[in-house]
Order: C-alpha cells, then structure tokens, then sequence
C-alpha cells in the first residue's frame, strides 16, 4: 500500500523498534519543542543517553554527573571508551 496514515492526508514514516514505548514516545514528542535543529540533536544524544543507562541498570543521573565531571577534570578523549554507559559499573 502507499505510505500514508489513517486520515490519508501524508507521509507516514515507516516504524522502527521501540519507537511506540512511553518513554521513547515522550521523549520524541517532548523533542518538538527543542527550538532549533542543533538543540534538537543535543536533545536526542542525551534522550539516547539516558535511555542506554537505563537498559544497562545504570542510574542516567549519576552516569551523567560522573562522565561531566570527569570530561572537566580533564579524562583523555584517547579513553573515552571507559566513559560509556556499560562500563560505568567497572568505575
């Protein structure tokens, strides 16, 4: 059939995994008032962030006061492999 949506009226975009889940569904929808296409890139890398934290059981708030901390306190972008997510709990 076309791409279109119940009214017939345009595009439908194709459905991808995960994208009808409460928390995927209010992120993106809490994303349309990011303002600006930079500010809506920032919004969906920690939206992101957040939501790997949370499938790895890693507290998004304290993994990000963690990793910011550490990014200030000078961690070398040549390690940045032990700032992600899964490997918070070796920290």
């Amino acid at each position: 059939g076309r791409n279109t949506d119940a009214s017939d009226n345009g595009l439908r975009l194709r459905r991808r995994h995960g994208q009808n889940e409460r928390g995927i569904a209010l992120n993106r929808k809490n994303a349309l008032f990011a303002g600006h296409d930079a500010g809506a890139e920032n919004w969906a890398t920690i939206a992101s962030l957040v939501e790997t934290c949370k499938l790895n059981a890693v507290d998004p708030l304290a993994y990000l006061t963690a990793t910011l901390s550490a990014v200030v306190n000078g961690h070398k972008q040549s390690r940045v492999e032990e700032l992600l997510p899964w490997n918070c709990l070796a920290r």
